[in-house]
């Protein structure tokens, strides 16, 4: 299953870079890749101390500033130490899979909302489904900085709070 996964990413994003090179006009899609780190909130915070991560995102336009998104990242949830001396590994990854939609209300702020499913790569791990609002802001530089609140839930809530810092093109 996750060599199946690794494809279908490699295989999207070999398709969409071939779809991003096609124009060079505001109204064409937008790549970033982006560095993702969180604070785990409610009782994920119990047994974890912090997230740290990476994404890949692609924007592509539905209507004036707004955007379709669609995005694969690798998260690692880092045990606390407490944890670590009773046994528990030192971290859990996650493989999130999400799309959404982005709007630019006014020049450079952006609200962002995302749904889709999160696997696990540890043995026997499972998935869970994802949701993900947040707010940031795009300079002209193409870089980007937002923050987010992430729910995964399947039975029971895992969520955090992270920020994602971004460069788009």
């Amino acid at each position: 299953m996750r060599k199946f996964l690794l494809a279908l990413v490699v295989l999207g994003g070999t398709a969409l870079s071939g779809m991003a090179q096609t124009g060079s006009s505001s109204t064409d899609g937008k790549f970033s890749i982006g560095l993702d780190a969180g604070l785990p909130v409610g009782n994920t915070s119990i047994v974890f101390s912090t997230v740290i991560g990476g994404s890949l995102k692609y924007e592509a336009p539905i209507l004036t500033n707004t955007f379709a998104t669609f995005s694969a990242g690798y998260s690692a949830f880092l045990t606390k130490s407490v944890w670590k001396n009773l046994g528990v590994p030192a971290s859990a990854g996650f493989i999130p899979l999400k799309a959404g939609i982005k709007t630019y209300p006014t020049e450079g702020i952006f609200l962002e909302g995302q749904l889709g499913v999160v696997f696990s790569t540890e043995s026997n791990g499972g998935h869970a489904f994802v949701y993900s609002p947040g707010v940031g802001y795009t300079f002209s530089s193409g870089f980007e900085a937002g923050i987010r609140y992430e729910g995964w839930s399947n039975n029971g809530t895992t969520s955090q709070v992270a920020l994602r810092l971004a460069y788009r093109w």
